[in-house]
């Protein structure tokens, strides 16, 4: 079965015309598929086409299995359902700008964090163009099922995506490169790549790769340390990439494409959250235009590793900001439903003993 999700509007034309198919059938399914539609919901489409297609063709692999809605905050979680049954997480947030996405690009990880569910039971494989791109389409159509008759249009569909769930994107370059182009194509979902943050453990020739793609995404770097010795410990990563290395790749960044870089930090209780991390940590980033998005620790319980207290943070934050690095402390959104990235997947293996 051929997935159709992945495909750009020539490659849809092409793809149609090997088959015997009219070329302009390519740009409908682009948009049909691109709304949420599967092939019986292809209305301009004759029945007979729509059959056919359907035993050829898949035109949404993802759907969502289970989800899950914050009563604090209106944060959902969904564990997507892949075609070949593995599946994935992701969480939508509604801010006053609009709604957020955060996606998975791989199923489980291979990086081996230590503060992470998602890596528990490393990586299955990596996720198609088209499997990132369903998970948009689901969130659109839950948007649209739950949407209230005088519901504001920034809220009726994602208008901003963070490839922050599991998986590392960078290991998963060339599919993540290709839904990145599609995300921007004006018949289809058309979210302006600056509306996209993308997540990376710090995969330093894979950074440089970026910087060369023309693409004006917001690079989001885990640092989760201020220095190599300690991020050793967190960040499996860190002993084949140095945080020199990553931080010239950092720099390499925002000279090529103007754009800050977002430094991840996760604070941890006795690891990195005292004010001499802080301190250390504003030596190291001195000059670079960037911002540190502080992040309380999310406890994995198979982790064993704690997190930290509202003085913690605020400490940490004040050393950042006397230093004069831009700082923010990340706003947790979905706390009572399990919103770190891998909880929710892991528990539903586990009550399903699947590996």
């Amino acid at each position: 079965m051929t997935e159709l999700a992945g495909m750009n509007p020539q490659e849809l034309r092409a793809w149609c015309a090997e088959n015997g198919l009219p070329a302009f059938r390519g740009k409908q399914l682009f948009q049909w598929i691109h709304r949420g539609a599967d092939f019986d919901g292809m209305s301009n489409l004759p029945k007979p086409l729509r059959e056919q297609l359907a035993q050829i063709a898949v035109a949404q692999p993802v759907r969502v299995a289970h989800e899950v809605r914050s009563q604090l905050d209106g944060t959902v979680k969904f564990l997507f359902s892949l075609t070949d049954g593995n599946c994935v997480e992701g969480v939508l947030m509604r801010y006053h700008h609009g709604c957020t996405l955060c996606i998975s690009t791989q199923v489980g990880c291979r990086m081996g964090c230590a503060f992470c569910a998602s890596t528990l039971n490393g990586c299955v494989r990596s996720l198609t163009a088209g499997e990132m791109l369903g998970q948009i389409l689901c969130a659109n159509r839950y948007l649209a099922a739950h949407a209230t008759p005088d519901e504001e249009e920034r809220f009726l569909r994602v208008h901003n995506v963070v490839l922050m769930g599991s998986g590392e994107p960078l290991d998963n370059y060339d599919n993540v490169m290709r839904f990145l182009r599609l995300l921007r194509e004006e018949d289809g979902v058309n979210i302006s790549l600056r509306n996209v943050s993308l997540s990376t453990c710090g995969l330093v020739p894979q950074m440089y790769s970026l910087a060369e793609e023309g693409l004006p995404v917001t690079l989001s770097v885990s640092l989760h340390a201020p220095n190599d010795a300690l991020r050793r410990e967190l960040m499996p990563i860190a002993r084949t990439y140095s945080m020199e290395q990553v931080i010239a790749a950092c720099r390499n960044y925002v000279e090529k494409t103007g754009r800050r870089v977002i430094f991840e930090y996760a604070l941890t209780d006795e690891k990195n959250c005292e004010p001499r991390h802080a301190e250390e940590l504003a030596r190291r980033l001195r000059g670079l235009q960037c911002h540190v998005n502080l992040i309380p620790l999310n406890p994995v319980k198979e982790r064993g590793l704690k997190g930290v207290t509202e003085e913690q943070v605020k400490a940490f934050l004040s050393v950042l900001e006397r230093e004069h690095i831009s700082a923010t402390r990340r706003r947790e959104m979905g706390d009572d439903i399990e919103g770190a990235c891998g909880q929710l997947r892991r528990r539903y293996l586990e009550e399903n003993r699947l590996p």
